[in-house]
């Protein structure tokens, strides 16, 4: 066009000059008609895009036709596929190991002075070596198993899903989330177990989905996943939508809350959930944190063809964030501001996330790989438990021992090395007990085996003693939490009981059928003591409620012991 407007202007008559207007204005409009055209085209495309939401979807241009509220992905149909695994070999002895932005990693910062490779961290003065610290929000399974990173910190939960495929050795457990996740749920739920035929947002594969899924399962609710906003769950089941991450789903909600209320709750992390409470207007609520519920747990996962090669470097890792630990544990004063840079936080900031934290020292993490610890879910409880979660999703689970590896540990407690430490774990008490006048977490109905006619337990039935097992677990993940008995019997038999004397003998056999199923509740506390001798008794209370709430119509089902949850906030 250039061209053309030269060789008119050269031409310096007035005809021409209308000439070249004219020609100017008209291809002008014929260039404007054409990119409005296409504009339109394009914004037509996005639309058509928007409406299939994929996994791929960018999360800061995710959308949906609702306004600017996020659009769910499409969910992954089995477990995350991984890249094939390979060895990852260090480059001028340097390990590369990346993190997410979270306190509980601070004490391999402190270990390592910083994120950059540093030759006064412990890993280079007692190992040798160097560590490089990245940081990301992305999940790195694939990395790790590829050999393009030694290590990086993920949670217990994950391995249960990553399975096989995931070729990486365990040899560490970095501490426990003690607070930072959160289950945040409309004003009126008050349980698990009330979350039946409700629509929860969360991210999938990573802790958030673990820690709904693991309510759920021990509240007896069904978890069905759906692919988008417009999909719901049975009256039955509690329903998963997916979102790129947790902020994300948490932002999901916030919209729901003031449009069409399509989702009744996300599950995610601090401090996007504390933000959807803020924000809401008294309409959502913190249902349970993983403050006293320490189901959570950070660990260490190296590169597979590495660590088999490298024990020693394992060893310093183990070692050296073990000590960085306990230098932010008992000196945090002095180590804090390391945390505090490596995050870009302020020091009140990094006090404040780190108060969300257990930091686990060694006795903690061999009771932890052990299964002997008796204040917190145990590395294989926790892997089962993801197991039993997660269902059909895992279609050919393995098993817990095919990732741990302790030798790193036995090794620095034969050495006596932190020989001082004890386990610490206690409850973080907003008040002195779980409180039985309020809600309860969940709900559980076990029906255990009596004898015909009796209140003592049915001692050849092993099942009763895998339900004190349940009964002694949900101690156990939760420091403070208390379970009440409650113990019901059939009333079958009530229309019987009034034909044959009226409301009189109604009365007169309630009251017995009260005072049973309180010896039932009863038999199951001295049982679960009996069995499981470290539990304090003042943590169980037993009351019968005979025939008073039946579950149903069902008999059978109706002869039960519901154990109530109630956990410490």
């Amino acid at each position: 066009m250039s061209n053309l407007k030269s060789r008119l202007i050269q031409r310096g008559s007035a005809g021409g000059n209308i000439v070249t207007l004219v020609l100017l204005v008209g291809i002008i409009g014929l260039g404007l008609f054409l990119w409005l055209g296409k504009k339109g085209d394009d914004s037509a495309g996005s639309a058509n895009n928007s409406s299939a939401p994929t996994s791929q979807t960018s999360p800061s241009k995710a959308k949906s036709n609702d306004g600017d509220a996020p659009a769910p992905i499409e969910p992954v149909t089995g477990t995350p596929p991984l890249d094939a695994a390979a060895t990852y070999v260090p480059k001028d002895n340097v390990l590369q190991i990346d993190i997410s932005e979270y306190a509980g990693y601070g004490g391999l910062i402190v270990a390592n002075g910083g994120m950059e490779p540093n030759p006064d961290s412990i890993f280079a003065k007692e190992y040798g070596f160097k560590v490089k610290i990245t940081k990301s929000e992305s999940e790195t399974w694939s990395a790790l198993n590829n050999g393009r990173l030694a290590a990086t910190a993920t949670t217990t939960d994950s391995l249960a899903v990553l399975g096989r495929q995931f070729d990486a050795v365990v040899p560490l457990q970095i501490g426990y989330s003690r607070g930072a996740d959160m289950v945040v749920v409309d004003r009126g739920v008050a349980s698990v177990n009330q979350l039946a035929g409700k629509v929860l947002a969360a991210s999938q594969f990573n802790e958030s989905e673990f820690f709904i899924r693991y309510l759920a399962q021990e509240a007896g609710v069904p978890v069905t996943v759906l692919r988008d906003l417009d999909s719901k769950p049975s009256s039955s089941e509690l329903g998963l939508v997916f979102y790129d991450d947790a902020s994300i789903a948490c932002k999901a909600y916030e919209h729901e809350l003031t449009g069409s209320q399509r989702l009744n709750g996300c599950v995610g992390w601090t401090p996007f959930t504390d933000e959807v409470v803020e924000k809401s207007n008294g309409a959502a609520k913190v249902l349970v944190s993983n403050r006293n519920l320490l189901v959570i747990a950070d660990v260490l996962a190296v590169n597979g063809g590495f660590a088999r090669a490298n024990p020693d470097m394992v060893r310093g890792l183990v070692h050296g964030i073990l000590e960085g630990n306990r230098r932010l544990r008992d000196q945090q004063a002095a180590n804090i501001g390391i945390v505090a840079k490596a995050f870009g936080w302020s020091d009140a900031d990094a006090r404040d996330e780190l108060s969300r934290v257990h930091l686990a020292n060694l006795p903690e993490n061999r009771a932890f790989f052990a299964g002997t610890i008796d204040s917190a879910g145990s590395f294989g409880g926790i892997f089962q438990s993801s197991v039993l979660a997660y269902g059909s999703v895992i279609r050919n689970p393995t098993d817990a021992s095919r990732f741990a590896d302790v030798t790193a540990l036995d090794a620095l407690a034969k050495k006596g090395l932190f020989a001082d430490q004890t386990i610490a774990i206690a409850p973080i008490r907003s008040s002195t007990q779980a409180s039985l006048e309020g809600d309860p977490l969940l709900s559980k109905d076990i029906r255990f085996f009596f004898e015909a006619n009796s209140a003592k337990l049915d001692k050849t039935e092993t099942k009763n003693q895998e339900y004190l097992d349940t009964i002694k677990r949900f101690l156990q993940v939760s420091p403070g939490s208390t379970v009440l008995l409650r113990g019901h019997v059939d009333n079958a038999r009530v229309s019987e009981f009034r034909d044959q004397g009226g409301e009189q003998l109604v009365k007169s056999m309630a009251l017995k059928a009260m005072e049973l199923s309180r010896q039932r509740a009863l038999a199951v506390s001295e049982a679960l003591r009996a069995r499981h001798k470290d539990i304090d008794p003042s943590r169980i209370e037993a009351v019968g409620r005979g025939w008073e709430e039946p579950a149903g119509p069902d008999s059978e089902l109706n002869r039960r012991v519901e154990v109530q949850w109630f956990t410490l906030e």
